[in-house]
């Protein structure tokens, strides 16, 4: 694997006269040259005579560095049908992948769905791999899978003397349930913040919360995933693999088939957010592609972690350029943020004391860049309510409720990139104001000129405010959905 694209390799095995020597060349790093005591031992304690001859192994091609455990499985089964146990004449055209326990056993391994889908492209006819793998490999069709638990299993396999198991069929994102997550009736008040995930949810829009501890933020965040529309089969497609590479897809999983939701700690660095490594794999904003990515506690990140978010938000995905080739990881996330007013979490609070002095607070907010600010669309203030107001609030709106409108938002935004169409950069502002009236976007002029806004955040306002046209299934962006979009603007921090 690089990136997210499957390179094949080819196992040659030659076994001849000479000194029982195990050589592997073809550029293997370590965890690949340490596959050789785990091959000898599978295959001795599978009932299999390991060749008490020169056994010579290439990985072609060799100028691509191999990595991973995942070689364990196509050596083991190399030496075996040069030392002749496997009698198929065919298994040079068979993918074969999977790690082996010194018992013979067949362990899980990484990136298998790009891997299957690189065969299919590559007109292979079978995958042999890992059990834990299967649903994941049988999501790609067209392509014969054959899981099984042990190097022995494989053979037989291998030489027909047992039938390939089939995998069990998995569900389709079309077929999955709402996203296990909090429901929004557990959230009492907070009517602002509540339209303001909504609308994030509907749009695609980055939302940061600002509130004291305990008032909400992080549960109000939980339930976005809960709101958001299914994944389609090419976005469950995407992020499945992504997942894969990663080694983070639950044993058993075929496609993912709600939006992720990942939600790093504030100690985490710049690389494992975006990604990297000799050999690249994703980060944390991957993971998140087609779902959530949720900074609690944002000023606590180190400056250089946050600001490595600048780029991915504005092109939805992460270039990470090595020596050998450059890996793109798609990173197309909805951002939601919550920090607290000030260091001490009490300024503005109705009953607490805030000691902030006022450099204290400025060098608080100031923690996140103003080019970072400028990307994030919705700023909302969530104030703690009272045990009286947690007591005696009525339960708020359903998530099924929501998630209703946030689906009709979406469908309504397709039509809209139907209808007027341009093959410039940044369109979609273009698109958005093509369905503006007049007044609207006088008024939207008239705010641009007042609070400074960068080009950047013009186009990012007036996108929101096509989304909370779609919200209230108005064909127009007019004036009330303008001055609503202008007012996730505000300064809160200010």
């Amino acid at each position: 694997m690089f990136g997210v694209e499957a390179v094949p390799v080819h196992v040659e095995v030659d076994v001849s006269f000479g000194l029982p020597v195990f050589t592997m060349v073809g550029l293997p790093d370590a965890s690949v040259r340490e596959s050789r005591d785990r091959v000898k031992a599978a295959i001795r304690n599978c009932g299999f005579e390991f060749p008490s001859q020169r056994v010579t192994v290439n990985l072609a091609p060799a100028d691509v560095r191999k990595a991973g455990a995942a070689f364990d499985l196509p050596i083991a089964l190399g030496v075996l049908a040069a030392a002749g146990f496997i009698r198929h004449r065919g298994v040079g055209e068979i993918v074969l992948l999977g790690e082996l326990s010194l018992d013979g056993s067949i362990q899980r391994t990484r990136g298998v769905l790009p891997i299957a889908a690189a065969a299919r492209r590559e007109g292979l006819p079978a995958i042999l791999l890992p059990d834990a793998n299967a649903a994941e490999a049988a999501v790609v069709d067209g392509l014969a899978v054959w899981p099984v638990s042990s190097l022995r299993e494989a053979v037989a396999t291998l030489n027909g003397d047992i039938l390939p198991r089939v995998p069990r069929a998995m569900p389709t994102p079309a077929a999955a349930t709402v996203a296990v997550s909090p429901d929004l009736t557990d959230v009492h008040g907070q009517a602002f913040a509540r339209r303001a995930i909504e609308i994030a949810a509907a749009g695609a829009h980055n939302l940061l919360m600002v509130g004291p501890p305990g008032a909400g933020k992080t549960l109000l965040a939980r339930c976005v995933p809960g709101i958001l529309p299914p994944l389609t089969v090419e976005e469950a497609l995407e992020s499945t693999a992504i997942h894969s590479v990663a080694g983070t897809l639950p044993t058993g999983t075929g496609l993912l088939t709600v939006p992720p939701f990942r939600a790093p700690h504030h100690t985490i660095s710049d690389v494992a957010l975006v990604g990297g490594g000799s050999i690249p794999r994703p980060g944390e904003i991957s993971l998140a592609h087609n779902g959530v990515l949720f900074l609690d506690e944002m000023p606590e990140f180190d400056r250089r972690v946050l600001e490595v978010l600048r780029q991915p938000i504005e092109h939805g995905a992460v270039t990470i350029a090595r020596a050998a080739r450059t890996a793109v990881f798609p990173a197309r996330f909805v951002l939601i943020a919550a920090m607290n007013p000030c260091p001490c979490g009490y300024r503005g609070h109705a009953v607490r004391e805030c000691r902030c002095t006022p450099t204290q607070v400025a060098n608080y907010a100031g923690r996140i860049s103003g080019p970072l600010r400028d990307r994030i669309d919705l700023v909302v203030s969530v104030t703690a309510l009272s045990a009286a107001e947690l007591a005696t609030g009525a339960p708020g709106e359903a998530s099924a409720a929501v998630r209703a409108r946030v689906l009709r938002a979406r469908t309504a935004q397709r039509r809209s990139l139907e209808d007027v169409s341009s093959p410039r950069v940044h369109s979609s502002a273009r698109r958005s104001a093509a369905h503006a009236t007049s007044s609207a976007m006088k008024l939207l002029a008239q705010a641009a000129d007042r609070m400074a806004l960068s080009a950047r955040a013009y186009g990012r306002t007036l996108r929101v405010a096509r989304t909370i046209a779609h919200l209230e299934d108005s064909e127009l962006t007019r004036e009330a959905h303008v001055s609503e979009a202008l007012q996730y603007r505000a300064d809160v921090l200010g």
